[in-house]
């Protein structure tokens, strides 16, 4: 049995746009992953709404920074085969970040925590698969408009520089952009056809590096 960790935001909890709660199980992209990969392997979704790369949210009611919270979750969740990041967007918010530059410097934060993390049992560090997130759209929701005010064209650089980012670190790189688009009910959420077809999406790359 392989295992992938699914270390994300909203978008990999399974927020949903329309009813303001959340999607079924099996409509979440890591469900839906799992589900194209088949029994062989286990992918654990650690998704939070707000999450950030690297960036304290002084008004959450919980702990939203990734950076804290990755180092507890490597080691609940060891020995991993495979860890996806797809952090970002909500450092685009112009409390806890406010750039695409910022993001990119928190996944780099991030990639770090992985290689660099004491590894007990003599188990290997994980590969590592950064995902950028679908670039943020239009929209006429007042408070999602308002909380990413100047954010969209700051979420449309997100790939390229995270592909970059992947070079120099020796990760893998996959852009969620290409296979699904943010709805814009609030310009940042996915509906359920397009958090399914970034499950869809990702099995290929996913399903290479392990080895499938």
């Amino acid at each position: 049995m392989q295992t992938v960790l699914a270390f994300g935001d909203s978008l990999t909890w399974g927020y949903d746009p329309d009813t303001l709660s959340r999607h079924a199980y099996e409509d979440r992209w890591p469900s839906v992953l799992e589900g194209a990969l088949g029994p062989s392997v286990r992918v654990i979704p650690e998704g939070l709404n707000g999450r950030t790369t690297a960036y304290d949210d002084h008004l959450a009611d919980c702990e939203r920074n990734g950076a804290k919270l990755l180092p507890s979750l490597l080691e609940t969740h060891a020995p991993l085969d495979l860890i996806i990041i797809m952090l970002g967007t909500n450092d685009l918010k112009r409390g806890p970040a406010g750039s695409a530059f910022a993001a990119v410097r928190g996944m780099k934060r991030l990639v770090n925590l992985v290689y660099y993390h004491v590894w007990g049992s003599d188990f290997d560090a994980p590969d590592i698969l950064l995902v950028s997130p679908p670039k943020i759209c239009e929209t006429a929701n007042v408070p999602f408009a308002a909380m990413f005010r100047d954010a969209l064209e700051e979420s449309a650089m997100l790939a390229s520089l995270y592909r970059d980012l992947a070079d120099e670190m020796g990760c893998s790189f996959f852009d969620a952009g290409s296979v699904c688009q943010t709805t814009p009910l609030d310009g940042i959420h996915l509906d359920a056809e397009n958090t399914r077809a970034l499950g869809r999406g990702l099995e290929p790359v996913v399903r290479m590096m392990l080895g499938l």
